[in-house]
């Protein structure tokens, strides 16, 4: 992407036609690294310009007349005057130049608008010299030369980058040292991070806080006027939350939005929507659009699609079809329709209080008359599109392909299908295996001149993967970048994943590196399902190096997935040690097993032949499951908390109970069996009769043991006859006082 640089660095509508951008993309992020906070200074806050002035900076200091503490020379500001000439005239490279072969560092106003300019690029090479310019900076404690602006337009080219970590840790630095952001350029990165994965949703309600709560430090308006929340900062912090589905979160910020003289527009509500839907409250949708209604806010197409979307997600396929139906039929009524749809009660009274707070009208009387549509809105291609994908989701393939035939129909070109049309036919082709028909698909897209995009192409990469057919994998490569689409990070993870599938770790390995030399940089998959490759190949060693090299990585967060593929790689081994090292250093970092992390460790004691380590972990199973009194509590809707209350599933339960029933510890194999049977799981009985019968038919039969041994083996003796029973085999009469609790896991021991 090619754009002109802004005249200024201080530019606000420089700000602000750069946040109308920040939906576009890089192809590939920059390999941008953390920024550090620059040492606080009574000067650190001087304007960098006679002629304008930052609102943004507005830590108050002493004399902010006060000159840098830079010794000025005739030859220094002859380099000064020529960067900042050629700046003017937006001749970036050569600046670029210019500022490399300087044997000084340039005035605050120089390396500002040289920055602010780099940013505007908006391409990996720009960022990357921005980056360099930062790290100069703070190498050499100057990083205060950069005024507010320039920095803000870095962090937004950071997060349209998809860089949200290092734009995150911008701003942090930024309110640490006292700038106040504009609100163009902070809202940009929380509406990014609220959109983000893993921790993006949280930390972009922390950077909403943090901002907010230092403009309320201020008393002055006129000092933090630029910095305030407008009703798109709101609107990405309330996303966020309906993101993670904190209601009462949503519902605080919704209520804030007046006293920073904010009104909710549509796309607020188009966000509630989301948050109904997220909390998996549909009843919910009929008072959103009707509140809309009643507040006279202008409907648009997209709240009608948000809601057939939001109904396809619950697998309500009849409603989203009478939504559609009745907008062909050009009705008006859609709120009555919906109402007559709602046929769901629901009793969470929180819930309840927190939406008849954020929609008083659910209160209205029985006799109440729903509102009309103010005009007809008729499916355009992105509605039928989205019901197309309904069906897909549904398996009803083909109704998808009649959908796309309708819509080559159409007298209104409106309704024409698009590239997203043709691909979610291609994707539902490829989900059935179908790959001769997706290529049709494909040549009737290109016949009807609408061309694939990058999306299209990953999905039929993924078809060949899946059909084992990599050659047909490496020649749609080869067809993507002919047609002049470079692969990216999902194309080279498919290709790797597709390369383990048929045991090929060397070729995993060639597309990863291959990846990074084209200067794209690994995501989190990319990194898993490398060592998705070394594990199933019995090579943890190079799987734990791979785990290095990405928690190295600032672009990505070692999360649960990375540490479990870890694990699996030596549990895979019986390499039992490693893998209880990685699992304690794993809790050390705040990220707690899951039932993977478990069944991992479960496979790996059954294969090391340890039971006695499996003991252990159903004392940790136990207490994560609640059976045993612990401090830990369940995750809540309304906000995060500390340990996640852990459901075991079948795989992990049997494991463990098989472990116990070789290892003849009759009596955890009793607890485990009767946990499996209140969860609703039923044991393998048949299984376990085979192993006793196997295993155990003659213990207790000896006759020369000790009276001493023979009394330690009394309790072992009785756990074996309740087994016994408890499968249904021949069993001696065992007292009504033999209990599950009564003894220490000592009593095992032979």
């Amino acid at each position: 992407m090619t754009a002109t640089p802004p005249p200024s660095s201080t530019s606000t509508s420089t700000l602000s036609r750069h946040h109308q951008h920040q939906h576009h993309s890089l192809n590939s992020p920059s390999n941008l690294h953390w920024v550090s906070h620059p040492p606080f200074s009574a000067k650190l806050f001087t304007s960098t310009s006679s002629t304008t002035t930052n609102p943004s900076r507005v830590k108050a200091v002493t004399d902010s007349s006060a000159p840098l503490t830079t010794t000025t020379t005739p030859h220094r500001d002859s380099h000064d005057e020529t960067l900042l000439n050629l700046l003017r005239q937006r001749k970036t490279e050569e600046a670029w130049l210019a500022y490399t072969q300087s044997p000084h560092l340039p005035n605050p106003t120089c390396l500002s608008r040289l920055v602010c300019q780099l940013s505007y690029q908006n391409t990996p090479s720009a960022l990357t010299r921005a980056q360099s310019i930062i790290q100069r900076l703070r190498h050499e404690r100057q990083l205060h030369r950069l005024d507010s602006n320039s920095l803000g337009l870095l962090a937004v080219a950071a997060a349209k980058s998809g860089d949200t970590l290092y734009a995150n840790s911008i701003l942090k630095s930024m309110l640490r040292s006292g700038y106040l952001p504009h609100v163009k350029a902070w809202s940009a990165v929380v509406s990014r991070l609220a959109a983000s994965g893993d921790d993006g949703p949280k930390e972009a309600v922390k950077l909403f806080s943090s901002v907010t709560r230092t403009i309320k430090r201020f008393t002055e308006p006129t000092m933090v006027m630029n910095s305030r929340p407008d009703t798109a900062a709101y609107n990405a912090v309330l996303n966020a939350c309906a993101n993670l589905g904190w209601t009462e979160k949503f519902l605080q910020l919704f209520e804030e939005m007046p006293e920073n003289k904010c009104e909710p527009d549509i796309l607020t509500y188009n966000i509630m929507i989301k948050l109904c839907a997220r909390i998996e409250r549909k009843d919910l949708f009929v008072f959103v659009l009707e509140r809309i209604l009643e507040k006279g806010i202008p409907v648009c197409m997209t709240t009608l699609q948000s809601l057939v979307a939001s109904y396809i997600g619950f697998n309500d396929l009849e409603t989203a079809e009478k939504i559609v139906q009745a907008m062909r039929e050009g009705r008006q009524d859609i709120c009555k329709l919906l109402r007559d749809s709602n046929s769901e009660e629901f009793s969470n009274e929180n819930e309840n209080e927190v939406f008849e707070k954020l929609l008083p009208n659910m209160k209205h009387p029985t006799d109440y008359e729903p509102p009309l549509l103010p005009k007809v809105f008729l499916p355009n291609t992105r509605m039928y599109t989205t019901l197309m994908k309904g069906y897909m989701k549904a398996g009803r393939i083909k109704d998808t392909v009649r959908m796309l035939e309708a819509m080559r129909n159409q007298e209104d070109s409106s309704s024409h299908p698009d590239h997203v049309s043709y691909t979610t036919v291609v994707s539902a082709l490829v989900n059935v295996g179908a790959m001769e028909k997706a290529r049709q698909v494909l040549s009737e897209m290109s016949k009807a001149g609408v061309q694939a995009n990058r999306v299209t192409y990953n999905i039929l990469l993924k078809g060949y993967c899946q059909q084992l057919q990599i050659n047909n994998a490496r020649e749609t490569i080869k067809e993507m970048i002919d047609s002049g689409i470079e692969p990216d990070a999902v194309s080279y993870n498919t290709m790797i994943d597709g390369c383990i599938l048929i045991d090929d770790c060397a070729g995993a390995l060639v597309f990863f590196n291959e990846m990074r030399s084209k200067g794209i940089a690994p995501t989190k998959i990319s990194y898993t399902t490398l060592m998705k490759a070394f594990s199933v190949s019995g090579q943890p060693k190079l799987a734990h190096e791979v785990f290095d090299e990405m928690q190295k990585d600032p672009r990505v967060k070692v999360d649960l997935v990375a540490w479990n593929m870890l694990i699996e790689a030596y549990a895979r081994l019986g390499m039992l040690d490693p893998a209880n090292e990685i699992v304690e250093k794993m809790k050390k970092k705040g990220v707690y097993p899951d039932v993977a992390t478990y069944g991992s460790l479960a496979n790996c004691i059954a294969l090391a032949k340890k039971p006695g380590d499996a003991l252990l972990l159903w004392n940790e199973i136990k207490e994560r499951c609640g059976l045993i009194t612990t401090d830990e509590t369940r995750v809540s809707k309304s906000g995060p908390q500390n340990v996640p209350i852990l459901k075991p599933d079948e795989g992990l339960l049997d494991t463990l109970a098989d472990i116990c029933v070789r290892a003849a510890f009759f009596k955890k194999a009793l607890e485990i069996v009767a946990f499996m049977e209140e969860l609703g799981i039923a044991p393998n009985k048949t299984k376990y009769t085979r192993i006793y019968v196997e295993m155990h038919s003659r213990m207790f039969t000896s006759k020369h043991a000790s009276r001493a041994r023979q009394d330690r083996r009394i309790e072992r003796k009785r756990a074996a006859e309740a087994f016994k029973f408890w499968l249904g085999l021949p069993n001696s009469y065992y007292g009504s006082e033999w209990r599950l609790e009564g003894a220490e896991d000592d009593e095992y021991a032979i």
